[in-house]
């Protein structure tokens, strides 16, 4: 008969590898907006992520005001976290204003975490 440590160790070893895309996601998800309780990934302020084969991350991303204390920090924390990522070569982070950003924006489940639904 077999454990249920020794089931869990099978099942962990059949799982499918998570992407290189899905490993800098992972980590978008850790970080944080000093102000707001909620990750910079589900606030919505990642506009766009590039994730090439070679392992080159191109991120376009926003703060949610041009006059954010974390202007000066954010995109730096980014870009050292994102390329801290097992595969990843190189990162870039461009701060972007246009389109601004708004509450639209958030995920639901930031909505959720914020009371705002």
């Amino acid at each position: 008969m077999t454990s249920a440590d020794d089931m869990k160790k099978d099942q962990a070893e059949s799982a499918p590898e998570p992407t290189l895309r899905e490993r800098v996601e992972a980590v978008l998800h850790t970080i944080h907006d000093p102000e707001i309780p909620v990750n910079i990934y589900e606030l919505g302020l990642i506009y766009d992520l590039d994730v090439s084969e070679n392992g080159v991350v191109e991120i376009k991303m926003t703060l949610t005001a041009p006059n954010c204390p974390a202007a000066g920090m954010m995109p730096a924390e980014v870009e050292a976290k994102v390329c801290a990522v097992d595969g990843v070569t190189s990162a870039n982070v461009e701060l972007v204003w246009d389109p601004p950003w708004d509450k639209s924006r958030m995920s639901e489940a930031a909505r959720l975490e914020l009371g705002l639904m």
